[in-house]
């Protein structure tokens, strides 16, 4: 079988890092997509639009490879923590998330020209109890930029977490468990997941 590298509808360093991994070809684009995010919408349903209008708007450049759109966002007591705007707004979500346990939300959307398929993952984390200190020396490293919940995991936002409940390269920005199974249902073993069992195999 031949293999067409998946179209990442991405600029993220880190979905890219996460697909050399798992060892998965792909070629990567920006999608050109505008991401509006009420606080107070339906997060999953929010997720699995915004990875549906990214995916979608490279479709165009995909010149028959499959099509993948990601988005994540982190969710506490009905409420979206989208990217922040500026540092105040990212001490803000981190006093709120503190001491809390929220869920970090991807929607994924893979295409091709004959089909679509669009679903979420949800991955739970606990935040330890933060002082303002804490808080204020975590949004000074920086690190809060361009992140939905204002922390990135795979740096010094490790040092916020007590627990992590599910998919953990989910809170990095790419829900695997789902991505590997969503390949091995529509290219079994094309992208290394999933071959046939052998003949006569029980």
């Amino acid at each position: 079988m031949t293999v067409r590298p998946l179209l990442l509808a991405s600029t993220s360093p880190q979905r890219r890092a996460i697909l050399e991994q798992l060892g998965i070809p792909f070629d990567a684009v920006a999608p050109d997509y505008t991401e509006h995010d009420p606080p107070d919408a339906d997060a999953e349903r929010l997720v699995c639009e915004h990875a549906r209008g990214k995916a979608r708007s490279a479709a165009a450049q995909a010149d028959g490879r499959p099509v993948l759109g990601v988005d994540t966002t982190v969710v506490l007591d009905g409420r979206i923590y989208a990217k922040p705007a500026d540092a105040a707004d990212a001490a803000q979500m981190l006093v709120g998330l503190a001491g809390k346990t929220h869920a970090v939300l991807s929607g994924i959307c893979l295409l091709t020209e004959e089909w679509e398929v669009v679903e979420a993952a949800a991955t739970l984390v606990s935040f330890r109890v933060m002082s303002a200190q804490d808080v204020s020396a975590y949004v000074a490293s920086g690190e809060w930029e361009g992140r939905a919940g204002a922390y990135a995991i795979q740096g010094r936002g490790a040092s916020l977490v007590e627990r992590v409940e599910g998919d953990y390269l989910n809170v990095v920005g790419l829900p695997v468990a789902l991505l590997v199974r969503l390949l091995v249902e529509r290219f079994p073993g094309a992208y290394g997941f999933g071959w046939p069992a052998p003949a006569g195999s029980a």
